[in-house]
């Protein structure tokens, strides 16, 4: 199991938990000393009251819950959003309300997932030329079923 320091910034807020036994991402609650109105197509950016100290070669991914999206319209503009290694500040969503009715964000509301990964860092080597494959430069739609 890895191991990832956490420091809680403000005393009400929630650490991250797993809902379940096998979920993959951890809720994020917000940490709100009042409610935040998301007007339609308007973002915020909400606290969750904590900050991390992940371990060289891993990242955190913030992602939407499927729940706000569903019900609310509730999604992250730049999903996933990562969190690098070296970043020591507090935690932050950005929410955006695709939504046509305003939604309150309340202090402890489960917002966004939060997913520790692997991650390597590349080196890139400038080539005249890729190898070939039988998809060559097959972009978007390209092994689709056709024309209907």
């Amino acid at each position: 199991m890895l191991k990832v320091k956490i420091v809680r910034l403000n005393k009400k807020a929630s650490l991250p938990v797993y809902a379940t036994a096998h979920a993959a991402g951890m809720d994020i609650s917000a940490c709100l000393d009042e409610p935040v109105i998301l007007e339609p197509f308007s973002t915020a950016l909400i606290p969750s009251g904590f900050s991390i100290e992940l371990p060289e070669g891993y990242e955190a991914q913030l992602r939407p819950r499927s729940g706000l999206a569903l019900r609310s319209m509730i999604s992250l503009p730049n999903t996933p959003a990562t969190i690098d290694a070296d970043y020591r500040g507090e935690v932050k969503v950005i929410l955006i309300n695709y939504g046509k009715a305003p939604f309150t964000v309340c202090h402890g509301d489960r917002i966004a997932q939060m997913v520790v990964a692997r991650v390597e860092q590349v080196h890139f080597e400038e080539v005249d030329e890729l190898g070939s494959t039988v998809r060559g430069d097959g972009g978007f739609g390209h092994t689709g079923t056709g024309q209907r």
